[in-house]
């Protein structure tokens, strides 16, 4: 892959991070409306997490979600946040360093693997 390319993709990346900081730093803000804080709070929780909805090992298929859900998931939280909020935030988020990680962001993930599994429990079990 040429450096240009490389690049690029590396700019890219950086430009998500960032927006990823603003929207946990936009979940905070008592400002943002709830729904919105909470889908903020879904993203960041999964774009930080360790637990991957596809796993990496798995071909092709693994990487899927970390380049296609993380962005649409911030793409579409970014539009639930008021403009005025967002644009501080970012500000914020440009001139910080990325949280290392958040307890809240980690709850949210576990909430949702264990909701997960619980729903498909009860739909297997429903099946049966």
């Amino acid at each position: 892959m040429p450096r240009k390319a490389l690049r690029h993709l590396r700019d890219r990346a950086r430009a998500l991070g960032q927006e990823v900081h603003a929207l946990y730093l936009a979940y905070r803000d008592p400002r943002v409306p709830l729904h919105a804080r909470l889908f903020a709070a879904c993203v960041v929780g999964y774009a930080l997490s360790p637990v991957d909805l596809i796993p990496d090992p798995i071909p092709i298929l693994g990487y899927l979600d970390d380049l296609v859900l993380v962005p649409i998931g911030v793409a579409l939280a970014i539009r639930l946040i008021p403009n005025e909020v967002l644009a501080e935030c970012r500000e914020r988020a440009r001139s910080a360093d990325p949280p290392a990680g958040s307890r809240v962001a980690a709850v949210v993930v576990v909430c949702l693997w264990v909701a997960t599994v619980v729903a498909l429990a009860l739909f297997i079990r429903a099946l049966l």
